[in-house]
């Protein structure tokens, strides 16, 4: 009898136990937010939060698109989709989603007044957006585009009832922030937290979490304390400093993956001079040296890359050669890592007219990119010892995007996400030719301009044949590693760590969301 009560309390313990952990999530987070309205800008840590409150029309989950707030679309002729949508969808005010929603949100995420990474450059294919009936939804394409479904797969839709009278500010206030989404908005505080609820009427499957608290603590050593004194139950972009003694603790499990993102080089295409670009004495140079290939060859081979990954990174990361990891669709096999060849770099640095070299800046963020800026620093050193006396300066995330933005660096620094598990994402936003218009090059921060990577862009697009798009894209990768356009580092590998007895599966290269933590049953 004595056995039987003790297991059975032990039991009910346990069962409360449980029951307690799945009502509260406290998650601290790397990525810092300009926002939580989901159409101002496309940056990784709005892009994880929105996916709690709004929904796509089509995801893009395990790099396999499926359904969303579209239960099914297919081609009519090579413009024309059509988009079955999910009836009985409500906005969390209870009223009906229907495809007006849709062809608002396609409408205002074209233009949101204040973005600096617009998402309009998955719309620039789009003529129109019309509805056969409230969950019937048309789009017409300016070209054909096989890729449209993955393009959509990243654009936020939101409430045409709310979201026509309402601005940014009122997003990030909560008064417009009526979604679709597994969650609801309960607050906002710009720098420190969101705190959302489950949405218990959402259409999907019913969360585990009844409420998340979603902490940003920029600093990794502090996310790491945070969760070891169980403060918070994840972390995300754990630094490789802190591995050692988070997989020797017996109270957390660390969860790393092979990850997309790329941290790349973004060294300036601006015709004329720049002050972060010097000769010996400290004169801004009349020409830009960047412009040559040969230099921006030159500080390529300069870059040891395995040194990189292996002190800084600790061997959390893989050797780039291109903006693509290996195994992706658009990756070139072709294409062969690159050397560390010192005496070849201050070749080219001479045949290029800069045989004393010259000085430069790097400009990166302190509190977006882990290792980024021990990184810059290292680079730095590499550079140095071939002649291009570098310095390297460090800024908030808020003031470094805008800047770069703007073109204003010698060098910028982006750690590109590649969040569609293929190569034209990257064309779009990085190296296509800057077009505000069309939705093109909103992450070009250096202004790289080549007509065939744009030509190489329109082909990919238009090409319905899995195969040949790949080697049209695999090509692309070719023309941009030969002119050294962008000079990629390391792909990183993305690691979670989360206290015992929860497990941590993303969806999509390194979004963190509640939805990704479960109750780990081994």
């Amino acid at each position: 009898m004595k056995k039987t009560l003790l297991s059975s309390l032990m039991a009910v313990a346990l069962l409360s136990s449980v029951g307690a952990q799945a009502q509260t999530l406290n998650i601290a987070f790397a990525d810092p937010l300009s926002s939580i309205d989901p159409q101002l800008n496309n940056h990784a840590g709005d892009r994880s939060v929105d996916l709690h409150f709004w929904d796509l029309l089509v995801e893009n989950n395990y790099n396999k698109l499926q359904p969303g707030l579209a239960l099914s679309w297919k081609n009519i002729d090579p413009k024309t989709w059509e988009f079955k949508l999910r009836p009985n969808v409500k906005w969390q005010d209870g009223k009906p989603f229907s495809a007006d929603d849709v062809i608002f949100s396609y409408q205002r995420a074209r233009n949101v007044p204040g973005s600096v990474a617009t998402f309009a450059g998955y719309l620039r294919t789009v003529e129109s957006v019309t509805a056969k009936d409230p969950l019937t939804l048309v789009i017409k394409t300016t070209i054909p585009n096989p890729d449209l479904p993955l393009n959509l797969a990243s654009v936020h839709i939101v409430s045409k009832h709310i979201g026509e009278k309402a601005t940014t500010e009122n997003y990030n206030s909560g008064a417009a922030m009526i979604g679709t989404g597994p969650y609801k908005w309960i607050s906002y505080v710009p720098g420190e937290q969101v705190v959302m609820e489950r949405n218990n009427d959402y259409w999907g499957t019913k969360q585990l979490w009844a409420k998340v608290n979603y902490r940003y603590i920029n600093n990794a050593a502090a996310r790491t304390a945070a969760l070891l004194s169980g403060d918070v139950d994840v972390i995300d972009k754990v630094s490789v400093s802190d591995l050692s003694k988070l997989k020797q603790s017996p109270s957390v499990k660390v969860f790393p993956y092979n990850g997309l993102r790329v941290l790349l080089l973004q060294p300036t295409f601006h015709e004329g001079p720049n002050q972060y670009i010097t000769d010996n004495n400290g004169k801004p140079l009349d020409k830009n040296p960047l412009l040559d290939p040969r230099v921006r060859k030159a500080l390529s081979l300069a870059i040891n890359r395995k040194a990189i990954i292996d002190r800084i990174l600790q061997g959390a990361a893989t050797e780039a050669n291109q903006w693509m990891p290996a195994g992706t669709f658009g990756y070139n096999p072709d294409i062969k890592n690159i050397p560390n060849d010192v005496n070849q770099a201050k070749k080219l640095l001479a045949d290029a007219g800069f045989p004393q070299g010259f000085k430069l800046t790097i400009h990166v963020p302190n509190d977006r990119y882990p290792q980024a800026p021990e990184t810059m620093q290292a680079v730095a050193q590499f550079w140095t010892r071939i002649g291009v006396k570098t310095q390297v300066e460090v800024l908030p995330w808020a003031s470094y995007s805008a800047r770069a933005n703007k073109n204003e660096f010698a060098v910028s620094v982006l750690a590109w996400g590649n969040g569609t598990g293929e190569a034209s994402y990257a064309l779009v936003n990085v190296l296509a030719t800057v077009d505000a218009k069309k939705g093109l090059g909103a992450s070009n921060w250096n202004h790289y301009s080549n007509p065939a990577i744009d030509k190489a862009l329109t082909d990919s697009t238009e090409e319905f044949d899995p195969a040949k798009r790949e080697a049209i894209l695999r090509n692309a990768a070719k023309i941009v590693s030969d002119d050294a356009g962008i000079i990629p580092l390391y792909h990183y590998q993305n690691i979670w760590a989360a206290k015992k007895g929860l497990k941590v599966t993303p969806a999509s290269s390194d979004r963190t969301t509640a939805m990704m933590v479960t109750q780990d049953k081994k």
